[in-house]
C-alpha cells in the first residue's frame, strides 16, 4: 500500500505537521528525507530497511560517500542533500551560541559540540573562543590525533586565543570510544592549558568531553 493510501494521522509528513518532528520515529524522519521508496517498498519501509542495514540513524548520518551509496535507494545526490542538512544544523547551533552567553546556555554549548565532534572517527581537540561577556567568537579544531590520543600544544592554543582576541575559552575533545569519562591525562592537560592561558589573562571556563551521550563537563564535576 502506498503511503498516500494511509490514514492522514499515520503519514510521516502529516504527522510531523500536526504533532511536531519530535513525535516521529527515526524511520519516519528518514522517510520524509527520502521522499520516495523503491519498487515494491514504501519510503517508510525503505527507511526501516536502511536503519537495519546501517544499525542506527547515527551510523547512517555519519557514513562516508562510498558506504552511503552502496545501499538501495541512496546515492551521491542523497548524500549531498544529507550533508547540506547536517551543515545547516551545525550553523543553526552556532548561531544560537553567538546570540547568548555560553555560560547561560550550557545545553546550547553541549548541542553544538556534539554536532561538531561526535562524528569524528579519531580524537580531535578544539576550542570555543569567547569574548569578555562569554559570547562565542569562534570555534576551531586545533589538533587531530590517532584513534586514542591527540598531541595538544599549549603554545598553539595560546596563539589562537590571542589571534581571536579571546577573554576566555572552553576546551573540548572527543573520545571516539564513546566513553566520556575523563582520563588522568585529560586532567593534567587541562591544568597545563589553564596555566599557559593564565599568563595571557585568558580564562579556561570548562573542558567538555564528547562521547556517545551528553558531553561531560569537567567544571560541573569540580575538576577545573
Amino acid at each position: 500500500m502506498s503511503i498516500r493510501d494511509w490514514p492522514a494521522a499515520e503519514r510521516p509528513r502529516e504527522k510531523l505537521l500536526a504533532q511536531g518532528a519530535a513525535a516521529l520515529t527515526d524511520a519516519e524522519l528518514l522517510a520524509i528525507f527520502l521522499r520516495t521508496g523503491v519498487a515494491g517498498c514504501s519510503a517508510v519501509d525503505l527507511a526501516r530497511r536502511l536503519l537495519a542495514e546501517f544499525g542506527s540513524l547515527r551510523a547512517l548520518l555519519e557514513a562516508d560517500l562510498p558506504g552511503f551509496s552502496q545501499h538501495l535507494g541512496l546515492g551521491p545526490a542523497k548524500y549531498a542533500q544529507l550533508q547540506a542538512v547536517l551543515e545547516m544544523a551545525r550553523r543553526h547551533l552556532a548561531e544560537r551560541l553567538r546570540r547568548d552567553s555560553a555560560l547561560e546556555s550550557p545545553q546550547a554549548v553541549r548541542d553544538y559540540l556534539k554536532a561538531q565532534l561526535r562524528h569524528e572517527p579519531h580524537e580531535v581537540f578544539g576550542c570555543l573562543f569567547l569574548d569578555a561577556k562569554h559570547r562565542v567568537l569562534a570555534f576551531e579544531v586545533l589538533f587531530r590525533g590517532s584513534i586514542d590520543s591527540a598531541s595538544v600544544y599549549p603554545r598553539q592554543v595560546v596563539k589562537r586565543a590571542l589571534a581571536n582576541n579571546a577573554a576566555a575559552v572552553i576546551l573540548t575533545h572527543n573520545h571516539p570510544s564513546g566513553v566520556s569519562e575523563p582520563s588522568q591525562a585529560d586532567r593534567v592537560l587541562t591544568q597545563r592549558l589553564k596555566d599557559a592561558l593564565a599568563l595571557v589573562e585568558v580564562r579556561v571556563l570548562d573542558h567538555f568531553i564528547v562521547g556517545d551521550g551528553e558531553p561531560l563537563s569537567m567544571a560541573e564535576l569540580g575538576w577545573m
